[in-house]
């Protein structure tokens, strides 16, 4: 479904009577150190229009009228043709060294008329300045400057509120802050009390910093928080404001500490006062003594401050990932609160004050950790791998001769867990993989069977998808005298002849050739090999650590002595294969079979007497030895129970009372023959994919019209970065014929990344009405107008700070143009452009497919036009 919106953008273009440009031998570039303020003297000019950049990085931003009182920068001219441009030390672009040297440089281009080639020069000025007052104002003709320094204070203490006074043109600001600490909101006073976030005060002009020993805050007289005020019968213009800074904090490689005073001067009126209460919480909540014991917490109450510490990890937060080269970072948030209660002594009021401080470390590495916890004897690879947080995903493990899915290694007989550390917010992973596996690589050398696993962890990181991988390598040795493993249907056994003859029992059976025959006897000389089904008679099953595993009963014996070792030896191998799995089967639609098996503990057990929780629901296969039931989660008295983020159904397999089975005897085995639990979970939030195939429509559906608004906006950038754009207040901006203009097209208060902003049409109107006559086509059906002078240039856009979604964005360049006809010349021309709004994962074509369409290609889907938007005033120079 595609949607169209209208945009334009008014570009007004005014005639400038050009003059010759005077001989550059006359061209004099000179530069002052006034006190805090640099100048740069330029002129004469000769009629040339001058422009001026900042040089900061090996990189040149053009300074605009609006970043230019953002910044600390103003030019002017005097009637000689002279230009002066003035720069605070404290300037946006200036590299400063401890407050004390200060250097500025600027590039400086003089336009000529269209004869002429362009002049570049460059300036680079370093001011010296120790002689720092206290308090220090700066009121230019379009900003306003105060900075103060920061006064050392005792201790590690953190930054709080502090008022600024007004500030005005005849009498120091009144600023005070504490040393260090991050700004992070601003409280302006209009005079009303009005609360602005940094960012935003940045995007409303306003220059914030926080320098080596000094607060520097910067406004345009022009802001709507400035208001004039008579001060000894002068009008003055006054700016007033709160700075709030964050609280201290300290991050070490493990843990988080935060220091908050708990003597706060603006907030006690009296020197003498008591501190009552003192509580800590997270997330708003207050918690208990033996909570925060439990989670590790500290909290310490010293002379002159609360400190609060937090283990990076713990329970209360959660961990962040990201993926760096392969190698694996976190960073952890928590937001902990301290609530004080205080009594003042003199008023006998009391006060209680509450701080909620979100906390995110930066990404620190954090080194993978393999735990080989396997244990030989019981035939099973067994490792840890963690720890994650949260937000990594398990996918596939890469052995060398094949590569699995989590799901397709569970189905294989390998066991793969997720399970979360009872004291963190970190999770790991755990893998079984028995011996026997083909995965697994086999070595025989000295009486000794080397097992080696080699794999490779393939996981993601959410939602970003972001991969990475971790190798892993095991090994293990086990004697060459009985060995075996088991998959999901058989068991294997090998075993080594040795230096004396044995005989060999399977069950209560002796091995003989017919017996050998049905379980696949082989024998090489040295070893000889069985591969016993879990359904054989002469398997048992047992029950150990409230997990269901089948046991073969294979005893050896030697006839000359004793060989006991080997029996349990070979006993505990197969102990430990469990075939759970097979027991029980949660189907995705529901449905789950149940297999009981008959134990070798209840030998009288009738399997075909097993019910459900609902008596009327019987086995519907059973044996001397099983019992196979089919049921839904709705059907045979299944119970559903809702779980963190899982459904559970549960049944159980019990067998009936009977009123005349009443023999003591049989007491133990009815209770080991009763109450056999079945469980299933079920995701709530895990979403399944099905992919099919269909044949092509004859007739592409349309999408219904749907009600709804969405906000597209264009803008001019300063140059080809598009990193800084001209603001309304920055018109009219000068131009020459066949300057570049850049355009960009943003579809805003968006984050669905499933839809991308497509540019149908754009053209230019010497009128407003974007219907009007004559029109001269820029970008046609999603294409540049080849037979325009000067062609669209589309470029890319890239994710960086301010691009989260691509796909919201187009942008494109074309030179400064006029319209040709002399009867049609006007000093204004508007841009406009359609935009499209496409499912970037279903393109119907068109300029949704982002194809140049033919004429036949019609593009279909629902239009809708939004609000026109326009910049300001552009002069055509001539």
């Amino acid at each position: 479904m595609r949607r169209f919106i209208g945009v334009g953008l008014l570009l007004l273009l005014m005639a400038v009577v050009s003059i010759d440009a005077q001989n550059e031998s006359s061209l004099k570039i000179s530069s002052t150190c006034l006190g805090n303020i640099m100048r740069v003297d330029v002129g004469p000019l000769g009629g040339k229009l001058l422009e001026f950049a900042a040089v900061m990085n090996n990189s040149a931003i053009l300074i605009t009228p609006s970043l230019a009182s953002q910044c600390g920068f103003s030019m002017k001219t005097d009637h000689l043709g002279n230009a002066m441009i003035y720069a605070s030390l404290q300037n946006c672009f200036a590299q400063n060294v401890e407050d004390h040297a200060f250097t500025t440089t600027l590039n400086l281009r003089l336009h000529g008329n269209q004869m002429d080639e362009d002049e570049l020069y460059q300036v680079a000025e370093t001011c010296q300045y120790t002689a720092w007052a206290s308090r220090e104002i700066v009121c230019d003709h379009n900003y306003m400057e105060a900075s103060e320094c920061s006064r050392p204070l005792r201790g590690r203490v953190p930054a709080y509120i502090r008022q600024m006074g007004p500030v005005l043109a005849s009498r120091p600001v009144h600023l005070v802050s504490l040393q260090r600490g991050e700004i992070t909101t601003l409280v302006f006073f209009t005079p009303e009390e009005r609360i602005m976030e940094v960012k935003e005060a940045l995007n409303r002009g306003y220059g914030i910093a926080n320098t080596p020993s000094r607060l520097v805050l910067r406004s345009p007289k022009t802001t709507p928080e400035t208001y004039i005020q008579n001060v000894a019968g002068v009008p003055m213009t006054v700016l007033k404001t709160s700075t709030i800074f964050e609280k201290n904090v300290s991050v070490s490689s493990n843990t988080i500490a935060w220091y908050l005073p708990w003597h706060i001067d603006p907030l006690i009126s009296s020197k003498q006062f008591k501190l009552l209460e003192v509580h800590m919480g997270i997330n708003g909540q207050r918690i208990t003594t033996a909570e925060m014991a439990a989670r590790q917490y500290s909290l310490i109450v010293s002379s002159t401050h609360i400190v609060i510490k937090i283990p990076i990890g713990a329970v209360g937060g959660y961990l962040k990932s990201n993926v760096q080269d392969n190698q694996y970072f976190t960073s952890y948030t928590v937001e902990p609160m301290v609530e004080l209660h205080w009594i003042e002594d003199t008023t006998h009021e009391d006060t209680r004050y509450k701080v909620l401080f979100p906390i995110t470390t930066p990404f620190l590495p954090q080194p993978l950790q393999v735990i080989d916890e396997t244990v030989p004897n019981k035939q099973i690879f067994k490792l840890i791998l963690g720890p994650f947080g949260t937000d990594v995903a398990l996918i596939n493990i890469t052995f060398p001769s094949e590569v699995l899915s989590v799901a397709e290694c569970n189905v294989r007989g390998f066991n793969v867990m997720e399970l979360m550390s009872p004291n963190s917010s970190s999770k790991v992973f755990i893998l079984q993989v028995p011996f026997m596996d083909p995965v697994v690589l086999q070595m025989t050398q000295n009486g000794f069977t080397l097992y080696r696993l080699q794999l490779t962890f393939g996981l993601l990181v959410l939602p970003e998808l972001a991969p990475l991988s971790h190798t892993a390598h095991l090994e293990a040795k086990l004697v060459n005298i009985v060995f075996g493993g088991c998959d999901h249907q058989n068991f294997y056994v090998l075993v080594e002849h040795g230096r004396r003859s044995f005989q060999t029992m399977v069950g209560k059976q002796m091995l003989t050739p017919d017996l050998g025959q049905k379980y696949g006897f082989m024998d090489n000389g040295t070893h000889f090999s069985l591969v016993v089904p879990f359904s054989a008679p002469d398997v048992v099953f047992e029950v150990q650590s409230e997990s269901v595993s089948l046991a073969e009963d294979v005893n050896m014996q030697e006839s000359v002595s004793s060989i006991t070792v080997k029996i349990m030896a070979l006993h505990d191998i197969f102990n430990s294969c469990i075939f759970d799995s097979f027991l029980l089967v949660c189907f995705p639609n529901g449905t789950m079979t149940a297999l009981a098996v008959k134990l070798e503990a209840v030998p009288s057990l009738n399997t075909s007497r097993l019910t459900l929780r609902d008596p009327t629901c019987g086995p519907l296969f059973s044996n001397d030895r099983f019992a196979y039931f089919i049921f839904s989660g709705n059907t045979c008295g299944t119970t559903r129970k809702f779980l963190s983020n899982v459904m559970l159904y549960e049944n159980e397999i019990s067998l009936p009372d009977e009123s005349d089975k009443s023999d003591e005897s049989d007491e133990s085995e009815r209770k080991n023959e009763s109450e056999e639990p079945v469980s299933c979970y079920y995701d709530i939030n895990t979403i399944h994919t099905l992919a099919f195939r269909t044949k092509p429509l004859m007739n592409q559906p349309y999408a219904e019209n749907g009600k709804g608004e969405l906000q597209v906006a264009m803008r001019l950038a300063l140059d080809k970065s598009y990193s800084l754009f001209y603001r309304e207040e920055d018109y009219p901006i000068s131009k020459y014929l066949q300057q570049p203009l850049y355009f960009e097209v943003e579809l805003m208060r968006s984050r669905n990344p499933k839809v991308s902003l497509e540019l149908e049409n754009c053209w230019a109107t010497l009128k407003e009405d974007r219907m009007s006559q004559p029109r001269w086509n820029l970008i046609i059906d999603g294409c540049a107008n080849k037979v325009h002078p000067y062609q669209v240039v589309f470029h890319p856009v890239w994710v960086d700070a301010r691009v989260e979604n691509p796909s919201h964005f187009k942008r494109f360049e074309v030179q400064m143009f006029s319209f040709d006809d002399k009867e049609t010349l006007s000093p204004q021309l508007f841009v406009h452009c359609d935009a499209v709004i496409c499912d970037a994962r279903n393109p119907l074509g068109g300029v949704c497919n982002k194809k140049c369409p033919s004429k036949n290609n019609e593009i279909r889907g629902q239009r809708q036009a939004l609000s026109h938007v326009s910049s300001g005033l552009i002069n055509l120079t001539q």
